[in-house]
């Protein structure tokens, strides 16, 4: 193994159980429980991805551009919802390239963008099923069970953050301010909708404790009349998460940030609207038009620790 030199005894560390963590295959698949034409779906999408990538070196660039790039390519791509809902009991990574929804839009463009550095090529469909995995599950491991995952953007933001996979960054932000406490209880109350939760109600009162925890979290985010302001900070490839005025939760939608030719910073997201994947308006000039949002949070993603960045 090369000897590597880091900032922080907690990337040496990290580094090390990245190693370990890239060279076995995610929980939940690879193992006989679930088959790959369950937990991925979209090869012609990657394969086209990967050839744009090497023609283009994205490789080179920043985690925050390289984001973007995945970003841009899937534009056109459908929305589709419930593409994580592969089983009744067995929870494992899983992603389609071939319909997404917000959440699945940014997590595969990042976790594409993150593969590119982890390992060098040849990549295959495992690789960006580990990255999803990386940041989708808690603690980085998918169990097989539900509640490995992690369903509230604020809590996986924390999450990621001490595990050195992102910053958040929204309480230096201009204007940023503490949001008021939220009462989180959707999945509890509306369980019959969710597939894992219908065939296995005996994971409710775990539930119950995780949206207890989260509604308890300290979260800040930008108000969106503020955005304006904060929009000179932000980069290509930042996570915004968009927070809700509903007190039932922290958080109603997320994309990705995308500054265009002419330096406006734009919103790309998986829109139910356009129903696909699209580059909008100015972000706030975007917020601005919907009476439902309160404004963003923003996390800003790193490379897994233990390759080389780019410069920035």
């Amino acid at each position: 193994m090369p000897v590597f030199f880091f900032r922080s005894r907690r990337f040496l560390v990290f580094f090390a159980l990245t190693v370990s963590f890239l060279s076995t295959a995610p929980a939940g698949y690879g193992s006989g429980e679930l088959p790959m034409r369950t937990v991925f779906r979209g090869q012609s999408v990657f394969d086209r991805l990967v050839t744009q990538a090497q023609r283009e070196n994205w490789r080179a660039l920043s985690i925050g551009d390289r984001t973007a790039r995945v970003g841009v390519a899937l534009m056109g791509t459908p929305y589709r919802g419930f593409t994580l809902e592969i089983d009744d009991r067995i929870e494992a990574p899983s992603a389609n390239l071939e319909g997404v929804d917000c959440w699945t839009f940014y997590e595969i463009s990042l976790g594409f963008a993150r593969m590119l550095r982890a390992k060098d090529g040849p990549y295959t469909p495992a690789d960006l099923l580990r990255m999803v995995e990386l940041d989708r599950y808690r603690h980085g491991q998918c169990t097989g069970e539900y509640l490995s995952r992690m369903h509230f953007l604020e809590d996986l933001f924390a999450d990621n953050e001490k595990r050195g996979l992102l910053t958040n960054i929204t309480p230096r932000l201009p204007g940023a301010e503490r949001m008021e406490h939220r009462d989180i209880h959707e999945m509890t109350t509306m369980w019959k909708h969710y597939r894992y939760l219908r065939s296995n109600p005996s994971l409710l009162p775990e539930m119950a404790q995780i949206q207890a925890r989260v509604s308890d979290m300290t979260v800040y985010h930008v108000p969106k009349n503020r955005v304006a302001n904060a929009e000179p900070y932000l980069r290509n490839g930042d996570i915004i998460a968009v927070t809700s005025r509903d007190t039932s939760g922290y958080t109603s939608h997320v994309g990705l940030a995308y500054r265009d030719s002419l330096g406006v910073l734009r919103f790309m997201h998986a829109s139910s609207r356009y129903r696909k994947v699209v580059l909008d308006d100015r972000l706030s000039a975007y917020l601005a038009d919907k009476s439902d949002d309160a404004g963003i949070m923003v996390a800003r993603p790193e490379d897994v620790p233990g390759r080389a960045t780019a410069e920035r």
